[in-house]
């Protein structure tokens, strides 16, 4: 029987569908307000397409490096549909983190933005011989202009190729926060399961108008196909930055935006939030790190009951759990707390360290499987077996399930601290710290002990003007949770350290206060 009959469908089928109809429908705005319709992504997207598929040698794999930009989507899609296996370089890296990149995954084209790059392109020239294409978005000196050389081509009608469900279409690396990245192998079957979930279970309104202000390189592409399919735009925005993202809002009527929790209270922190009507907002998107369930009360407060959760990673990428509108209850702190119930496209399982299920209430790592999975780490075979050990994706995230069936994750494995002989999970910990009044930010790590091994030391962001001291926070924790999670120390900082994609980065905290 012809593998073509019961060929599987990708998200880049979905997109081409969702581009193959309602032609004069705006689908993006510009930073500069450029109105893009769903020819003109269309046909931009093909041209970007046949560019890359003339170059010689063709391409096999390519990395984008870049801010927001609307041909960083072209780029995206056109690269996909020539069957080029892409991967995305952060913005905010360093050189060496993309020598790393480019030799392991051993990319040989570099797309890059000619305005801000052009200089980490000459250095990576130099010192990456494995790159043979350079393609500059913008007028660059080391690659060609992507965007001039595809204007020589007559657009053509977007089509995919036929390809196999584990067939590996990208490659993302992790945040490297307990060492070097870790090349994620994310196969054409994660990807189409990743958007019918977001089709399926999140919360979209019945009018999107979305911002992108999270970066493309990482989440702010992700929601591209659920919007095309879903008859929304996209206001594309170079970066996040406070005051402009919330004249956006409320110069769009944005009603839908994804962020990482530091951006929302960034912005609700900030002292012109009053000044915006930002009341289109119908829901806010967040996840890839934990909100600390307080602050997350104080943003149902100013926002209203708008928020939805998602909870995944790059390995089983945006939706293992969500946490919709209505299951954000104010009044309840430890929901709060939650990253929300299993989606239905997955099977979840907290397990203790010998692959046993943990009951209700009690620590166990959560662990997955399903189609949403990645394929594999590249290059890692011991890695890929750990990760998978047991038949299960390990997320290294523990968790408390609780009897209606949420979710509530406690820490990293890798972070837990162990003093004395016991566990001290410090989502619990910062959870407690950020409830009192004067507490903006808390994190919480261990650090070498002579003695209890680790002792729990509580690194502190406090509101302007505030007066709480180090004693007191001691004290708040000691009242609840016991002597043994209570800080022996705490540091007021002016502002918690972040990785590159927005997260709390206690691997920088743990080396700072090692000593």
């Amino acid at each position: 029987m012809s593998t073509l009959l019961h060929q599987h469908i990708t998200s880049a089928d979905m997109t081409v569908h969702a581009l193959s109809r309602d032609l004069d429908r705006t689908v993006l705005i510009s930073d500069t307000g450029q109105v893009i319709t769903a020819r003109e992504m269309r046909d931009n997207i093909s041209r970007f397409q046949q560019l890359i598929e003339s170059l010689d040698p063709k391409p096999a794999r390519a990395a984008i490096l870049a801010k927001n930009r609307v041909e960083v989507i072209y780029a995206n899609s056109g690269l996909g549909l020539a069957e080029v296996v892409l991967t995305t370089l952060h913005p905010m890296g360093a050189v060496e983190d993309y020598l790393y990149v480019i030799e392991d995954a051993n990319i040989d084209t570099l797309v890059y933005d000619a305005d801000l790059y052009e200089g980490v392109a000459k250095q990576l020239k130099e010192r990456a011989p494995q790159l043979t294409n350079f393609l500059a978005m913008g007028n660059g000196e080391t690659g060609q202009d992507i965007v001039k050389a595809s204007m020589a081509f007559e657009p053509k009608p977007l089509a995919t190729k036929p390809s196999k469900p584990d067939d590996v279409f990208r490659i993302a690396y992790s945040g490297g926060t307990t060492g070097k990245p870790k090349g994620i192998m994310c196969s054409q079957q994660s990807a189409f399961t990743s958007a019918l979930i977001q089709q399926m279970e999140w919360e979209w309104p019945d009018e999107i108008r979305h911002l992108i202000c999270a970066p493309l390189s990482h989440s702010g592409a992700a929601v591209l196909t659920s919007i095309l399919l879903k008859g929304g735009y996209m206001v594309v925005m170079p970066a996040f930055e406070v005051v402009a993202a919330m004249q956006m809002i409320e110069q769009y009527k944005i009603t839908s935006v994804l962020m990482v929790p530091t951006m929302v209270i960034a912005m609700m922190d900030h002292p012109r939030f009053g000044e915006f009507d930002l009341s289109s907002l119908e829901v806010i998107f967040y996840g890839a790190s934990s909100f600390p369930a307080q602050r997350l009360r104080d943003a149902i407060g100013k926002f209203g009951k708008i928020f939805f959760q998602f909870y995944g990673q790059a390995e089983a990428p945006m939706s293992v759990t969500v946490m919709r509108r209505d299951e954000h209850d104010p009044d309840n702190l430890e929901r709060l707390a939650s990253c929300g119930r299993p989606t239905s496209m997955v099977r979840v399982a907290l397990m203790d360290d010998d692959m046993n299920e943990v009951p209700d209430g009690t620590p166990g790592e959560i662990c997955v499987r399903g189609p949403l999975l990645m394929a594999g780490y590249l290059n890692k075979p011991q890695e890929t077996a750990e990760a998978f050990h047991g038949d299960w994706l390990h997320t290294g995230d523990v968790a408390i399930r609780s009897a209606d069936g949420f979710l509530r994750i406690v820490d990293r494995k890798k972070d837990m601290i162990i003093t004395g002989g016991f566990n001290v999970y410090a989502r619990e910990v910062e959870d407690v710290i950020v409830e009192q009044e004067g507490v903006r930010q808390a994190a919480v790590i261990g650090v070498p002990d002579p003695k209890w091994g680790e002792t729990v030391k509580a690194v502190v962001v406090l509101e302007p003007g505030a007066t709480i001291t180090a004693e007191q926070i001691i004290a708040a924790v000691r009242a609840r949770k016991g002597a043994v999670q209570a800080p022996k120390s705490v540091e007021f900082i002016d502002a918690i350290p972040v990785t590159a994609i927005g997260k709390p980065d206690k691997k920088a905290l743990r080396v700072k206060y090692a000593a």
